[in-house]
């Protein structure tokens, strides 16, 4: 999928649902597609998600768990 076919607003919608479990992930910047993950920089660092994540945050927002919010603020990067 390439990047502009990527809804951003859901990209955004979810670093704020990370935000209420660390608020340390910061503010979405940009984001590339690579391998079928989306780098997302944020104004404090670095993470991935799963494209099918974003998608289902665009289309079923409800059905992301818990754990998987959780899986994603784990594999956050801060830049120093």
């Amino acid at each position: 999928m390439a990047k502009h076919n990527l809804p951003t607003y859901a990209i955004v919608e979810l670093l704020i649902r990370l935000a209420h479990l660390n608020e340390a992930i910061g503010d979405y910047k940009d984001h590339a597609i690579c391998d079928g993950d989306v780098i997302v920089k944020t104004s404090a660092g670095i993470i991935h998600f799963p494209q099918h994540l974003v998608m289902k945050q665009f289309e079923s927002p409800e059905s992301i768990t818990e754990a998987e919010l959780h899986g994603l603020v784990a594999g956050f990067n801060p830049v120093a």
